[in-house]
């Protein structure tokens, strides 16, 4: 799911609603801000524990990633991206908060 708007419209926040409700009801979820995520990820190839944060990204029932593409992606950013959401789609639900209108979203890139 993007949720998508301007700065101060509420996506994280209706976000992290979803990911509350999910929890209620037996699921686990996860927030991470994509930055901070990112960071984490390029941590974890380093110390050798990549693969094991992918494969607890892939477990958890709803992971929303806020604040997508706030600056611009590398090219190592976008591989993890696609890992995360290549080991997810059609398994697990993932939220992803945007704030860049849908015309710019390729040049975020």
């Amino acid at each position: 799911m993007l949720v998508t708007g301007a700065t101060g419209t509420g996506k994280s926040y209706f976000a992290c609603s979803l990911a509350h409700q999910a929890c209620r009801k037996g699921f686990r979820a996860l927030y991470r801000s994509v930055p901070r995520l990112f960071d984490e990820l390029r941590l974890a190839r380093a110390d050798g524990t990549y693969q094991r944060l992918l494969a607890r990204l892939g477990k958890i029932d709803v992971l929303v990633l806020d604040d997508f593409a706030i600056s611009p992606l590398t090219e190592e950013s976008r591989r993890y991206l696609l890992e995360i959401l290549e080991d997810r789609y059609g398994l697990r639900a993932t939220v992803i908060t945007i704030q860049l209108k849908h015309e710019r979203w390729l040049r975020a890139g």
